[in-house]
């Protein structure tokens, strides 16, 4: 009986124990549930929390990127203004000057340059080799200049320019970093180096008080020096990569020559001559570096020069600097183009044997053209601009059209030409070093 009883009670507890296991277990796994269920929406929570945080964030940058937006905004509308109470103050024949850059022929300044800018209110200078001895001469050189146009009564600036393209368009060559042609660089295939080469170029211009370059160069060619080669999409990353520099170095690029004369064998600073193409086969090539040119970036980072060859696919009587139908319909309303559009030099045989410089003048502006280059001599500037005025006294040219022109430049003048003062020490230093 007694072990009966011992037999009983053992099982008894083993029952007990196995109870308590089991509800030990339970425990645990409703314990761990209700941990995993709190971690789970602590996660979320936190989850929630940092989406919460990114938001703001977002929003935040937002309304800065919106503020800044509009920051940006008024800064241009206070400056498109200012531009326009000056151009509302300015007499014709001060609106007249300041589409007009002239060359002179000596290395200081002269009764030529004098003139131009007292008499005839003259907006830009280009230089050449004839006027650049040293990089602290040239210096010297704008700064008077500068300082000239300033006690004016309008007290604008005088916008300097140059060809410095590279290869056999080198000014002051023997001062000057070695500019390779864009041949050379073509054939390198290097962005990095076409980029570099032409942000050096572009601290050693602005180091002398230069503002533009004409170039680059987005001409197709296989044989000509001065330009990437013949691949439409080269020549375009190329020529982006210039502009690209001489932006980053203070500069002002220039697309030239605008449609494209590579396929003319005629230069022409001698003679004209005719681009024998239609019109799709000139914008899938000669016309697409500038068409992405435009499409892709800042136009005011870029003027566009337009050649004096002739285009009949376009305009079968006149050259491109005078013909309203490339300049106003192909390049600014197709291709959108809204920066400063400045003719090839007026002087150049291609147009110079068939038209006055009176007509010349008038023409380029009725046509689209806001900058005219009259590059060397004294007495056909004063042509140019007496036609000009001339054209908008007896009606044949609008006022409007030279308001629209100045307009350009005086925006681009009073928001790219921050100092109208270099150090001649200072690009002493720089130059060529």
């Amino acid at each position: 009986m007694m072990k009966l009883t011992k037999k009983r009670s053992f099982t008894l507890y083993v029952v007990v124990f196995l109870l308590v296991v089991i509800l030990s277990l339970i425990l645990i796994l409703f314990l761990n549930q209700d941990t995993e269920h709190q971690s789970t929406q602590e996660k979320k929570g936190t989850e929630k929390m940092e989406a919460e945080n990114e938001q703001d964030v977002i929003n935040e940058g937002t309304r800065n990127s919106g503020q800044n937006q509009e920051d940006m905004t008024q800064t241009e509308k206070n400056l498109e203004q200012k531009v326009e109470d000056i151009i509302e103050e300015m007499s014709l024949s001060e609106k007249i000057g300041q589409l007009i850059v002239v060359g002179f022929p000596s290395k200081q300044v002269d009764e030529h340059m004098t003139k131009m800018i007292n008499d005839y209110h003259v907006g830009g200078v280009i230089l050449y080799d004839r006027n650049m001895e040293s990089p602290r001469q040239v210096a010297q050189l704008t700064n008077e200049l500068q300082e000239m146009a300033l006690q004016t009564k309008h007290k604008l600036p005088l916008l300097f320019s140059i060809d410095q393209e590279g290869g056999s368009i080198v000014r002051m060559k023997q001062h000057v970093t070695p500019i390779p042609s864009q041949q050379a660089l073509g054939l390198q295939d290097d962005e990095k180096v076409v980029y570099d080469t032409a942000y050096r170029t572009g601290q050693e211009l602005s180091a002398m008080g230069i503002h533009v370059n004409f170039a680059p160069v987005l001409d197709l060619s296989e044989n000509d020096s001065r330009s990437f080669g013949t691949d439409p999409n080269k020549v375009s990353i190329y020529g982006q990569q210039v502009i690209k520099g001489l932006v980053d170095s203070g500069m002002v690029a220039t697309l030239k020559h605008f449609p494209g004369h590579g396929r003319s064998n005629v230069d022409p600073h001698v003679e004209t001559s005719s681009v024998q193409a239609n019109q799709l086969d000139l914008e899938n090539n000669d016309i697409f570096p500038f068409k992405k040119a435009i499409d892709e970036m800042d136009h005011q980072n870029f003027f566009v020069m337009v050649t004096h060859i002739k285009y009949p696919a376009y305009d079968q009587e006149n050259p491109a600097s005078i013909s309203p139908v490339i300049i106003e319909e192909l390049l600014r309303k197709k291709l959108g183009y809204k920066g400063i559009v400045v003719t090839d030099d007026l002087e150049m045989g291609a147009v110079n044997k068939y038209f006055t410089y009176e007509d010349l003048g008038y023409k380029a502006v009725e046509s689209g053209a806001d900058l005219l280059l009259v590059c060397h001599t004294l007495e056909n500037q004063q042509k140019v601009f007496n036609g000009i005025l001339e054209a908008v006294e007896t009606k044949k040219l609008k006022e409007e059209r030279i308001d629209e022109a100045v307009k350009r430049i005086l925006m681009y003048k009073l928001s790219s030409i921050k100092n109208t003062y270099v150090d001649p020490a200072q690009a002493e230093k720089e130059v060529g070093q």
